[in-house]
């Protein structure tokens, strides 16, 4: 899976929270300044020449809808970040969060919630 541009992530959230839109209504959705609607046109094009968006034509109108959710696109992600900013390692991610983030106690216990109840699920 590629990754995306900031403009192309600005576009798959609009499409990831309203499951199908025309470019029209994405342009609504964007903020200002908006770009112009055959750019936008060109940006939802290459989305989908990249495998995240599919189409149902209406005549000359397009209706275009995710092929891969955001979840998905988030685990990559995060996976890509990891691999290529923390040497593969969690450890060193949360490490770097606990560290550079400044996590309040209360997000702290939230992390080690979760990591007890993976432990215990794997049992």
């Amino acid at each position: 899976m590629e990754e995306l541009t900031q403009h192309e992530e600005r576009i798959m959230r609009i499409f990831w929270r309203n499951e199908r839109a025309l470019i029209r209504d994405v342009l609504a959705e964007l903020p200002e300044p908006k770009p112009p609607y055959t750019t936008l046109a060109s940006s939802i094009k290459l989305l989908e020449r990249k495998g995240f968006l599919g189409h149902k034509p209406y005549g000359t109108t397009h209706e275009y809808f995710p092929l891969i959710t955001q979840g998905e696109y988030s685990k990559k992600s995060i996976s890509r970040m990891v691999n290529h900013f923390f040497e593969g390692s969690v450890g060193n991610l949360l490490s770097f969060m606990v560290k550079e983030k400044d996590l309040s106690k209360k997000e702290i216990e939230e992390i080690q919630k979760l990591i007890d109840t993976y432990e215990s699920s794997k049992k």
